[in-house]
């Protein structure tokens, strides 16, 4: 009898275990609800139009928390488009890289430039490009930092009524320089990280997020000749940030921003 008891609860103890583990599944499979999206599989060249993708993208499975803002399921979501910027593998196939063919230069990654402008590319780090996700036909604000300059004149140099010297040298400043700047084109000069994939390929950890350029991005933008020195000597002796600015965001309320500003 006793031999028999202790088989019966070791049974007993076995079922219990085994639907404890089957519960737990289905707990982390309902926290973690899958969806399918494009994402691309082989390089796809700027200007490849979304009906030639073929199998250069495929659908994948990928935790919800990590769909990008606009991740197309279907290649028939992009309609006519083409491919505003050239597309690495890895990433998740996204309906802001893809621009009417009429705004894509037969020359390459450009869109269409008005008359009298001057194009100019600067190298980006990803983080001052929005994280790498910027695609020609965009609008953006350009910013400048600045470290303190050596100045020649003892007097306070005045900006927008607030005096930017302080001991012949000025603050660290930063301002908005140029609004709603149009760019032309975004060429990446490496790849996505491809061990970091939540955009598409398989990774244990599902929590992490998308993956992003690992390498500068050569950003080209489309200006006036002085809106093109404040550009080129930004780039020159400070920092330059790119933010995308459409076309209904307020330009008042802003001015040169130093560490007194920041903190009132």
């Amino acid at each position: 009898m006793g031999l028999i008891a202790a088989v019966v609860l070791a049974l007993v103890g076995t079922l219990a275990i085994v639907a404890y583990v089957d519960g737990a599944d289905n707990r982390a499979q309902a926290g973690e609800r899958l969806v399918k999206v494009l994402v691309v599989k082989e390089s796809v060249p700027a200007g490849t139009p979304a009906k030639e993708l073929g199998t250069r993208v495929h659908l994948e499975s990928i935790n919800a928390k990590v769909m990008a803002d606009g991740a197309v399921t279907s290649v028939k979501d992009l309609g006519s488009k083409v491919a505003g910027t050239s597309l690495v593998a890895g990433e998740q196939v996204l309906s802001s890289r893809f621009v009417d063919k009429s705004n894509f230069s037969a020359t390459g990654a450009d869109v269409q430039v008005p008359a009298g402008l001057l194009r100019t590319t600067v190298a980006l780090d990803p983080q001052r490009v929005v994280g790498g996700v910027l695609t020609p036909g965009a609008r953006v604000a350009v910013i400048a930092s600045f470290e303190p300059f050596d100045m020649n004149n003892p007097a306070p140099e005045v900006v927008d009524g607030m005096p930017i010297q302080t001991n012949g040298k000025t603050p660290n400043t930063t301002h908005i320089i140029l609004h709603k700047v149009l760019v032309t084109n975004v060429q990446l000069t490496g790849n996505v990280n491809s061990t970091d994939n939540t955009s598409g390929a398989k990774t244990a950890d599902t929590n992490k997020p998308g993956a992003a350029p690992t390498s500068q991005l050569l950003v080209t933008l489309a200006l006036d000749g002085p809106s093109t020195e404040r550009l080129v000597f930004s780039q020159e002796y400070g920092k330059v940030w790119l933010s995308i600015e459409p076309s209904d965001a307020v330009e008042s309320g802003i001015g040169v921003e130093t560490r007194g500003t920041v903190n009132r």
